[in-house]
């Protein structure tokens, strides 16, 4: 079964926007701190829903190769690990510290936390792609 991959492209070429216009740093010299703030919490947001559309996909195309009984009852890690044994990512520790980092988002958010997940999305994203071009070619 081919995976309807439009959600997860439309996602991460929305967080590659964001990230591309927080890096301008003509643009984000033009703004207040508030403003700066907002932009990397749009980043930090953008990271938020690609992820899980990323995870979400990848598990459904386990589904598909591997059968639903035996992928549902993966933990998060374990999935991951499949994943890579079957080529669908390269690591699975990034995707641990990736999903660490989603969960640091939704349980506190601090101006620290933010700066250290504005950096961690900037490694997804190639992570991300890579994960994407890979469903594709399924």
């Amino acid at each position: 079964m081919k995976l309807d991959l439009t959600p997860l492209k439309k996602a991460l070429v929305s967080l590659s926007e964001a990230i591309t216009s927080t890096q301008d740093t003509e643009f984000m010299a033009f703004l207040n701190a508030s403003q700066r703030r907002t932009m990397r919490a749009g980043v930090i947001q953008n990271f938020e829903f690609t992820y899980e559309l990323s995870w979400k996909m990848l598990r459904r195309q386990l589904k598909s190769e591997e059968g639903a009984d035996h992928v549902t009852r993966l933990s998060r890690k374990d999935l991951y690990r499949l994943a890579a044994q079957k080529g669908l990512i390269d690591d699975p520790e990034s995707w641990f510290i990736f999903h660490q980092g989603r969960n640091e988002t939704s349980q506190t958010y601090d101006e620290k936390t933010a700066n250290d997940i504005y950096r961690l999305v900037l490694d997804f994203l190639p992570v991300a792609e890579k994960h994407y071009k890979e469903l594709v070619v399924r």
